[in-house]
């Protein structure tokens, strides 16, 4: 039996394929868009200010001290994108980058109109909390290791059967079994 630690790190996921595929589309486009935006803070990528950039436009802005906040913004959105689109350890990158989006809006976007003003950090944050209160589904290294960890094959579909134990004998042994 594995202990709640692990099972809240790596948790089973009881969804369906079409959900799975969903979970997986959402993680794969929710994490590209943080992994672009820790980027553009950490290392200046895709014309964002770097470290030192964001740090002035932080303190601009009233957070300080500025060039520190933006090393941990920039961590939690870069790392955090990598873990949601991995499937791994995904509801700690979706609390990381969810923390981001919150900080965002109260500090930097409100009170400002909607619409090009706290919209966008708005939906980042919804998908965040999505795949913080679903997990990442079964097409996710959440689910391998999860599986590994409980000595089982990963998890696969899950079980739909309304057979009975009867049943099930009778099939094994009229396939040869």
């Amino acid at each position: 039996m594995s202990s709640p630690l692990v099972h809240l790190a790596f948790p089973r996921s009881r969804t369906d394929r079409p959900t799975d595929v969903g979970l997986l589309v959402a993680r794969l486009v929710v994490g590209a868009v943080f992994i672009a935006h820790g980027g553009q803070k950490l290392f200046g990528l895709w014309g964002g200010g770097g470290i030192e950039g964001t740090g002035a436009m932080f303190e601009g802005s009233g957070l300080t001290p500025g060039e520190p906040l933006a090393v941990l913004a920039g961590a939690g959105e870069f790392f955090g994108g990598i873990l949601i689109v991995l499937g791994l350890l995904t509801r700690l990158g979706a609390f990381s980058v969810g923390t981001s989006m919150v900080v965002a809006i109260i500090a930097l976007h409100l009170p400002g109109p909607f619409l090009d003003g706290y919209e966008f950090p708005l939906t980042l944050l919804a998908g965040a909390v999505v795949l913080l209160l679903t997990g990442p589904g079964r097409l996710s290294l959440d689910a391998l290791v999860h599986g590994r960890l409980a000595g089982r094959a990963p998890d696969t579909a899950p079980s739909t059967s309304t057979a009975s134990p009867l049943s099930a004998a009778r099939t094994s042994t009229a396939d040869g079994d």
